[in-house]
């Protein structure tokens, strides 16, 4: 089987509207929460989020073609478009046809569908904007991204709620590395700030009032986000005979269900998840040197997350940097993962270890060594991203430094 190289990378999220300025943020420790713009959060319980602040559509995408892209599927297309230049990918026909797009969204156009909502119910309008549906589908992203390049090769969306991006990555990897596609664009995107959308998430009671603090004793809740992370993957030996920049390899792809409960985590699933990308990787527990966590800021996960890392890494535990970048670019539902991959990446390739933001005291429960509020300058070989989603669907990427 081939080794799988990431070669390009591109971001948009409330840290950068470029990879060099995400790393930058990461780097720094700031975090991008703030009072919510782009939607009325007067009536809501919370009043902050991760927002691309101040996006419009005009310097991306000509009116026209605007029209056509619901704010997700349009940050899915800005990532890819700085992958792919990143990756300096020449296409060809046979390349066109043997790439393949695998893209993570949770709940894909809410913007557009909230809208046509309104029209119909509180308006009371008897029709909506023609292209609802095109514009709603959770796999409009990966579609615009083969429009964009001319893609031809298979191409889908996973939706496995938080975990959809970590899905689809590993999806994308073992693509790769089996020889089924020559090249793969993948990722994921979301753009969950609208009010109906929000309403829901202020029913679950787990978006906190304030900012996101995981593994704090005084944590109370997740930080809403938005934005897209997209990936280039292509075999080592390829991207190495084409001369591109390497960022770091992805090693394995674990996974797991829980069985169990709709929303409550699971130790034991996760731990399942951590061994299994141990295994794909045929890493050992002490190789790896850092873990980028889910690290929600809620009272359940975060004790769920210690448990299982403690129960695959025993007493190693100790001295493994853990941190949860969902401080700063906040919950990003179905892009979270491939934030979280984009962060591990840069922290192998640039020699540093982003921190868990916003922390204030520690809790016994979360005994973990959490890089409190500052990035740490260490050289790490191995590092694992993990994703724990409601369902219980769970997936851990493994990467290695290039």
């Amino acid at each position: 089987m081939r080794r799988v190289a990431i070669t390009g990378l591109g971001a948009i999220c409330a840290l950068g509207r470029t990879v060099p300025e995400f790393a930058a943020s990461l780097c720094q420790g700031r975090s991008g929460i703030g009072p919510i713009q782009s939607t009325d959060a007067s009536h809501l319980r919370f009043q902050n989020g991760a927002e691309v602040h101040g996006y419009t559509h005009q310097p991306y995408f000509e009116d026209r073609r605007a029209d056509f892209i619901d704010r997700f599927a349009q940050f899915a297309v800005i990532a890819a478009r700085e992958a792919v230049a990143s990756a300096g990918v020449e296409w060809t026909p046979q390349l066109r046809e043997n790439a393949a797009i695998i893209t993570g969204s949770c709940v894909g156009g809410q913007s557009t569908e909230d809208i046509g909502f309104q029209e119909v119910y509180k308006l009371g309008h008897n029709r909506v904007h023609p292209l609802t549906i095109p514009k709603t589908m959770a796999n409009a992203g990966a579609s615009h991204i083969s429009m964009e390049f001319g893609i031809t090769g298979p191409s889908f969306t996973i939706s496995t709620a938080c975990s959809s991006a970590a899905h689809a990555i590993g999806q994308a990897y073992w693509m790769v590395r089996s020889g089924v596609a020559d090249l793969a664009i993948t990722g994921g995107s979301e753009a969950p700030f609208s009010f109906g959308i929000l309403k829901a998430w202020e029913a679950m009671r787990v978006v906190s009032p304030e900012t996101c603090r995981p593994f704090s004793r005084d944590r109370r809740g997740m930080i809403l986000g938005e934005g897209a992370a997209m990936f280039v993957l292509e075999p080592l030996e390829a991207a190495r005979a084409r001369g591109a920049s390497i960022h770091a390899e992805i090693v394995g792809l674990g996974m797991s269900a829980d069985a169990g409960h709709i929303t409550q985590p699971s130790a034991e699933g996760a731990a399942r998840a951590l061994r299994a990308a141990l295994r794909d990787a045929s890493l050992a527990p002490e190789q790896i040197g850092y873990i980028n966590a889910h690290g929600t800021a809620t009272p359940a996960n975060d004790v769920a997350e210690t448990t299982a890392i403690r129960a695959v890494f025993g007493a190693l535990a100790d001295r493994l940097p853990v941190s949860s970048t969902k401080s700063m670019h906040g919950h990003a539902l179905g892009a979270a993962a491939a934030l979280e991959c984009l962060a591990a990446t840069l922290a192998l390739r640039d020699g540093f270890l982003p921190p868990t933001a916003n922390f204030t005291e520690p809790d016994p429960e979360c005994n973990l060594d959490v890089i409190p509020n500052h990035s740490r300058r260490v050289q790490v070989e191995y590092a694992l991203s993990n994703s724990f989603a409601f369902g219980g669907l769970n997936a851990v990427l493994a990467l290695r430094k290039a």
